[in-house]
């Protein structure tokens, strides 16, 4: 049976990519700062009959991290898959903004990510075999301040990764949703009221999308018709133009 990591769980998309793959008949490790979420998500998991690991750590802490690193490591129980998911919206300007918050944002979104993901492709490549999956946004194409800029390091590390990994029979794939219906926009403090209905996706979109984009041999994983035309036209329109409307949006929101 194999064996699947899979970091911030305990919500959104995470926990949507946990519960597939726990039907899928992976056993879990779950990695989150929540104790007794994590327990409780772990307890209702292990219904499908699989086994569920629980590692209580925040990725913020380069100690914690390091214990996560060292379960990725481990020979003797080897991972599979790799879910690097963990993440939290930024609603600050840089300028003026909280340098602390900018730097956790970076520590947990590039940093974590660059170390979990060094941590088992070793492995991986050396099994010809494994995944890994990074959540990333639909904001990685566009300039929305540190966040966006944390989510295209994703969507370019994760390219140039299933590069080096493509002959070696290891899958890397990049989601990259925009507006999914979460506790992400609430806990950052977000006002979503002004947005439209047809904007939302769900997490059994998002996830159901990135399964079939694995398996047809993808890297990048944009779910939603009006995402995938926001993806194509990042890369045609010119940067100011992308500047530009960015300073619309915040307008409009009022921020």
């Amino acid at each position: 049976m194999t064996t699947a990591l899979v970091t911030g769980p305990t919500s959104g998309i995470g926990e949507g990519f946990a519960r597939r793959l726990a039907s899928d008949g992976h056993d879990l490790v779950l990695v989150a700062r929540d104790e007794a979420r994590l327990r409780a998500l772990a307890t209702e998991l292990a219904r499908h009959g699989v086994d569920v690991e629980v590692l209580v750590a925040d990725l913020g802490d380069r100690d914690h991290l390091s214990q996560v690193e060292a379960r990725l490591r481990d020979v003797a129980r080897p991972i599979d898959v790799l879910v690097n998911n963990a993440g939290f919206g930024l609603n600050q300007k840089f300028v003026g903004g909280d340098l602390a918050r900018e730097q956790e944002a970076i520590d947990v979104m590039v940093t974590a990510v660059m170390r979990l993901t060094h941590a088992v492709a070793p492995q991986m490549k050396e099994r010809g075999a494994g995944t890994i999956i990074n959540v990333a946004s639909i904001a990685g194409f566009l300039p929305f301040g540190t966040y966006s800029a944390a989510k295209a390091w994703v969507v370019y590390f994760s390219q140039a990764l299933a590069n080096q990994l493509q002959s070696c029979g290891v899958k890397v794939l990049a989601t990259c949703p925009g507006f999914v219906r979460t506790e992400f926009h609430d806990r950052a403090g977000i006002n979503m009221n002004r947005s439209s209905e047809r904007w939302w996706l769900s997490v059994d979109d998002v996830v159901d999308e990135a399964f079939r984009d694995l398996a047809r041999g993808k890297v990048l994983s944009v779910p939603g018709r009006k995402y995938k035309g926001i993806a194509a036209m990042s890369h045609l329109a010119p940067r100011d133009t992308l500047r530009r409307l960015e300073g619309l949006r915040r307008r409009r929101l009022g921020r």
